[in-house]
């Protein structure tokens, strides 16, 4: 919960894939400000959960119950670019703070809502 509110909130992840992010190097370090104080914006309206970038310079693997190792993932799978998780209690407040990084990372979020779990 949200300090200073009662009701149960609601977990987002607000990301976009890498190829989404199309910047010049001099853009680069401005547009990097800009996200990190939209991040600091959310952490001190306590809303911040978990947030960064994947990186792709690792490749993904697939662990079985068994603990062994795969390089070959799920079909279809992937997961690149950055993302950002915050606890919010509505979805035009998700709306609000994708609307926020979208203008600072200068492109497009995609927004997707967590099941509610109690034991998170």
């Amino acid at each position: 919960m949200i300090e200073g509110h009662l009701t149960p909130v609601t977990k987002y992840l607000i990301s976009f894939p890498s190829e989404a992010m199309v910047l010049t190097k001099e853009d680069f370090p401005i547009v990097s400000a800009d996200a990190h104080a939209v991040i600091e914006e959310a952490k001190q309206a306590g809303v911040y959960v978990f947030g960064g970038g994947i990186n792709e310079g690792v490749d993904p693997v697939l662990v079985s119950g068994d603990g062994s190792v795969s390089a070959e993932i799920y079909p279809g799978s992937r997961l690149r670019g950055g993302f950002t998780v915050l606890e919010l209690p509505t979805r035009e407040d998700a709306v609000q703070w994708a609307r926020k990084i979208a203008v600072a990372c200068r492109c497009s979020q995609e927004l997707r809502e967590f099941m509610y779990d109690p034991a998170s």
